[in-house]
């Protein structure tokens, strides 16, 4: 939390966070400001920091969230960032390792999604492009419309899916997981 910059924490549980989270990402009568985020106890030796403040694709936060997973990688040896928008709004994901940036790739629906991609695609989006029948690395002298349509679509959902494969995803979390620690709501700067 003090690599982050995150102030005031408070225990709380997964529950009541994504309820604080969700309030806050969704709540258009929320002030501006200093959001909050929650920092997960290390589960499966992962720690979650779920918020808004982290989407890799949020045009006003994708370059710092880039900067932040960098140095967190150089620290912990990997980082990644999600986004998914559970309300049919898209994925992206940022995925560093030592201090450099594998990969971001974005698709929101936002024109501009493209602009931010870097990277070469990772061996799960090279799968995931060979079961829709697509070349598993895009290339647009060859790619048509539906083909292009069919991985928009797919990558509508992918960010959880990636979250799994590289680590862990607060969607595959259960009974298995291996919890230490106590999870906290605290203020970003």
């Amino acid at each position: 939390m003090e690599a982050m910059g995150l102030t005031r924490p408070s225990p709380v549980t997964f529950a009541a966070a994504a309820e604080h989270i969700d309030t806050e990402s969704h709540d258009c009568t929320t002030p501006q400001g200093p959001g909050r985020v929650y920092v997960s106890p290390e589960l499966d030796g992962w720690t979650l920091v779920i918020g808004r403040w982290c989407d890799p694709c949020d045009p006003d936060r994708s370059d710092s969230v880039l900067r932040l997973c960098t140095q967190l990688s150089q620290r912990y040896g990997k980082a990644h960032a999600f986004y998914y928008g559970e309300r049919g709004d898209g994925s992206a994901w940022l995925i560093t390792l030592q201090g450099t940036v594998l990969r971001r790739y974005c698709e929101t629906g936002n024109g501009e999604d493209e602009l931010l991609t870097l990277g070469d695609p990772l061996p799960y989006e090279q799968d995931r492009r060979r079961q829709l029948g697509l070349p598993p690395v895009w290339d647009a002298a060859t790619e048509d419309e539906e083909a292009e349509d069919a991985w928009k679509w797919a990558t509508f959902d992918m960010a959880p899916e990636i979250a799994a494969a590289l680590g862990t995803s607060p969607h595959t979390l259960g009974t298995q997981t291996t919890v230490r620690g106590t999870g906290m709501l605290a203020r970003t700067p």
